[in-house]
């Protein structure tokens, strides 16, 4: 009996280990995120991708433009890899209330979730990710920081059956 309080409790201590930060002690952080206002208009950003081993797998580069008819938005992201190669995603994002988005692409199973407090976005989403012809639906757990009102910072990490695989970094310039 005793054996098994002690895989019991090595559990807890392991699931603990994997839970994640709530975006509400981000609160009082300022200038406070709006998503409608600030991927509103056209923006750009810069990022990279990093495997497991932290290794740059790929560079990037995103022209966006972003509008708003009161509580729902269309994001269009036209993407440019270091190899050439390029991508489109248009997100529509809906604002629920002061501090809950869900959003939706075509390459976004089911509805993304998202959290916003203080300069704080927590979004979660899974992606069909397409990688040696063939497509992956990989976890996304992306945090967004307003640095100001012209820069965010963005840090995603992508997991599969809870294993993580990389790491995607972004800085976003209005």
């Amino acid at each position: 009996m005793k054996r098994y309080a002690y895989l019991i409790g090595a559990g807890l201590l392991l699931c603990a280990g994997c839970s994640s930060v709530d975006p509400k002690q981000y609160e009082k952080e300022l200038p406070v995120l709006d998503l409608c206002q600030y991927f509103n208009g056209p923006l750009e950003a810069s990022g990279i991708f990093q495997n497991r081993k932290g290794e740059v797998i790929k560079r990037f580069h995103v022209k966006m433009v972003g509008t708003w008819s009161n509580t729902v938005g269309r994001l269009e992201e036209d993407f440019t890899y270091s190899d050439g190669t390029t991508q489109r995603r248009v997100w529509t994002i809906t604002k629920l209330d002061d501090h809950t988005y869900t959003g939706t692409a075509d390459d976004v199973i089911g509805t993304a979730q998202g959290k916003a407090y203080g300069n704080a976005l927590n979004w979660r989403y899974t992606l069909a990710l397409p990688f040696d012809k063939t497509v992956y639906h990989v976890q996304f757990d992306d945090w967004m920081f307003l640095v100001d009102n012209k820069i965010m910072l963005n840090r995603a990490v992508m997991s599969k059956w809870g294993f993580r695989l990389g790491e995607v970094t972004l800085s976003f310039t209005k």
